[in-house]
């Protein structure tokens, strides 16, 4: 899978060093995925929550954080969306980003 855009990942971690390690293996992992469905997706991460729109949720550092991405199977894309913390998480409409 392609990610677009790492630079996101890294403006997060840079405020909230604890991310740097599990969302540096989330990027990774994903990286070198062949994803064609949710099952492939749980395969790798078993934390992780269709929540309609083409938008899936991982839970980042036991559930502290929230990394939400737009899956695109067919070109192989995972479109970064959000990142936060749970707290912020709760607060966004997930449709709409």
């Amino acid at each position: 899978m392609r990610v677009i855009a790492i630079s996101a990942l890294r403006d997060f971690w840079t405020v909230h060093a604890e991310t740097k390690q599990p969302l540096s293996e989330w990027y990774v992992k994903t990286c070198s995925a062949h994803w064609k469905s949710l099952a492939d997706i749980r395969n790798d991460f078993n934390s992780v929550d269709y929540v309609g729109n083409q938008r899936y949720v991982f839970n980042i550092k036991g559930n502290r954080y929230r990394l939400v991405v737009a899956v695109k199977f067919i070109p192989e894309l995972v479109y970064i969306r959000f990142v936060g913390t749970h707290d912020e998480y709760i607060k966004i409409d997930v449709s709409n980003i």
